[in-house]
């Protein structure tokens, strides 16, 4: 017998702490978490749809099946999530002053997102579809680039990037002429202002 799916709605959730707990099968349409904690949470199955995140903890959280539609991730810690296990039919974000070290969006479609002032160490796009998607003062030290797919994505303001054009495509992506050794890394080259 099948369990019944809970179902949320325009409400707001506020200083929880959802730490290593199972929130499997819950629908959240137009809802608010602020100060809200999910680490180490399991979220499987759970659907979030026009949901507004403020402060939220979501390190090591566990994602798999997780649908997110027009998600917005603000001053978040997003640390070591897993992305590539979402549900691939509900995947839409943005990201404003958010830490998503150490995260994975591999093989992931993130068309048109946007990651505004985010830091995002050693965050794997691997064999990602990033087009026309906005880095805005990231720092993507250590980020990790191959086989992805970056056309008409703007990284004029972003730093600490190493992206060899060899290995992804860059038709039309957007780059700040002072900004283009992080195109060129793998030469060893020591280029000067």
């Amino acid at each position: 017998m099948e369990s019944k799916v809970k179902v949320h709605e325009q409400e707001s959730f506020k200083n929880i702490d959802y730490s290593e707990k199972y929130l499997k099968n819950i629908e959240f349409d137009n809802c608010t978490f602020q100060n809200c904690i999910f680490l180490k949470s399991d979220l499987e199955g759970t659907r979030f749809e026009d949901c507004l995140f403020e402060n939220c903890n979501f390190s090591m959280t566990k994602v798999q099946g997780v649908g997110f539609r027009n998600a917005t991730f603000n001053g978040c810690k997003v640390l070591g999530v897993d992305f590539s296990d979402c549900n691939k039919f509900m995947f839409s974000f943005s990201f404003n002053d958010c830490d998503i070290d150490y995260s994975s969006f591999f093989g992931t479609t993130l068309i048109k997102t946007i990651f505004n002032k985010c830091s995002l160490k050693e965050t794997d796009f691997s064999e990602a579809t990033l087009t026309a998607s906005k880095f805005l003062n990231c720092d993507l030290a250590g980020a990790i680039f191959s086989n992805s797919k970056l056309d008409k994505v703007d990284f004029r303001t972003a730093n600490n990037y190493s992206i060899d054009p060899q290995y992804n495509q860059l038709k039309k992506t957007i780059f700040a002429s002072s900004n283009l050794e992080g195109l060129l890394d793998k030469y060893q080259l020591d280029i000067r202002n």
